[in-house]
């Protein structure tokens, strides 16, 4: 048998001096050792392990390896990138030093049907080994990270909140002084109709004026809706003649209303992720001491 560019490899030797098994849902590669002359058997990982991490571990057993390779059937080489599992789907050529062993891994379906439910036992063991070795310590990093990003975001905040608390209340005043002249002028309209009614002409003449008074108050009722798509209900207009106020002095100020929401969005998105995260059932915490915390 010949290799790349024809070079010969020595003896062929029959695929029964290299065997490849399955035990516990792992290939078992057993092989003789040259200069040892004793069969080693190397457990592989198909889906982590590499063709050259296992020739490495091979030559790592007997020091008398100068060389191992691995080629395909038709004499190409294999990539020492090449996953074992990739391998392990077809016949190849073992070289070691100047002997080539013919390899035939067992049938990938056989070894499917017959693991299957063995291997899905051994990954779910692992990952509940995993948890249980490292969440703690990832939920105190996790904790951590949350506390610092929420020192982060007061710091920043305080300016700002300070910035509109002053804003806040100079918009709060200038609308309770609005609707207080609203109610004086008002008061001054019914005062001048009842005057002008019974003191200086008579009904019959003011009946038509308050007639139109009105008309031109529901007409400003109407022009409000036009403009704001809102009816002119009084709670609705208090807030909105607010935000007049309350975004002019945010201009005049220099205060970032976007900023500031979004600062607020993170910190409440990171509160959030701190409470669910010391949530008891996350914690793992005994039921007494779940208990003694309420």
């Amino acid at each position: 048998w010949r290799g790349r560019e024809g070079a010969p490899y020595g003896t062929l030797v029959p695929s029964d001096e290299v065997t490849i098994n399955y035990r516990h849902g792992l290939p078992v590669i057993t092989l003789m050792l040259p200069t040892r002359s004793e069969r080693c058997q190397f457990t592989v990982k198909p889906v982590v392990t590499t063709v050259g991490a296992f020739l490495q571990d091979v030559q790592r057993e007997d020091k008398g390896i100068e060389r191992a390779e691995v080629f395909a059937t038709d004499g190409s080489k294999i990539s020492d990138a090449t996953l074992m599992e990739i391998l392990l789907m077809n016949d190849f050529k073992l070289v070691i030093n100047n002997t080539a062993y013919s390899v035939s891994p067992p049938l990938k379906e056989k070894l499917s049907s017959e693991h299957a439910t063995e291997m899905e036992d051994i990954k779910s063991l692992v990952h509940r080994l995993f948890v249980a070795l490292h969440l703690e310590d990832h939920q105190i990093r996790k904790e951590r990270e949350l506390l610092q990003k929420l020192d982060h975001l007061k710091e920043e905040l305080l300016p700002l909140e300070q910035m509109k608390a002053r804003i806040v209340k100079s918009a709060d005043a200038k609308t309770s002084r609005l609707l207080w002249v609203g109610l004086a002028l008002m008061s001054t309209q019914g005062g001048a109709l009842a005057w002008l009614t019974w003191w200086v002409y008579s009904w019959d003449i003011m009946e038509p004026v308050t007639y139109f008074i009105t008309y031109g108050s529901a007409m400003a009722f109407y022009a409000y809706f036009v403009l704001t798509k809102q009816d002119y209900i009084y709670p609705h207009a208090k807030d909105r003649q607010f935000l007049h106020y309350f975004y002019r002095k945010s201009k005049k100020q220099h205060f970032n209303v976007e900023r500031y929401n979004k600062l607020k969005d993170d910190l409440a998105e990171a509160e959030e992720s701190l409470r669910r995260l010391r949530q008891p059932l996350h914690l793992r915490l005994p039921i007494q001491e779940i208990s003694d915390k309420d």
